[in-house]
């Protein structure tokens, strides 16, 4: 039985860059959703509080909590372990 369907959240804009690759040979790559990508942006880059952001992407602050948490995860995963960061997919609308 899948679980419930993710509501559409609110992105200010597209990423510049959709893809960055490492230096060195790589063997994986790990794709960021465009609202991880949005969540990581207003609250680790801008600097604004959760319950801010959550406010401007139109979701609770445990769904926002919850892509930060992925895009946080798999944004170490890629520079510790070499890979290449795809931003791509998701469920968003933008302003």
């Amino acid at each position: 039985m899948p679980g419930r369907r993710r509501c559409r959240r609110w992105v200010e804009g597209l990423p510049e860059a959709n893809a960055f690759v490492p230096n060195v040979p790589y063997r994986d790559v790990v794709f960021l959703l465009i609202e991880e990508f949005e969540a990581f942006r207003l609250v680790d880059y801008i600097g604004l509080t959760q319950h801010e952001a959550a406010a401007r992407m139109g979701i609770s602050q445990k769904a926002l909590w919850n892509d930060l948490k992925n895009a946080r995860f798999k944004i170490a995963d890629a520079i510790i372990n070499g890979k290449v960061i795809r931003i791509e997919g998701g469920s968003y609308a933008l302003k």
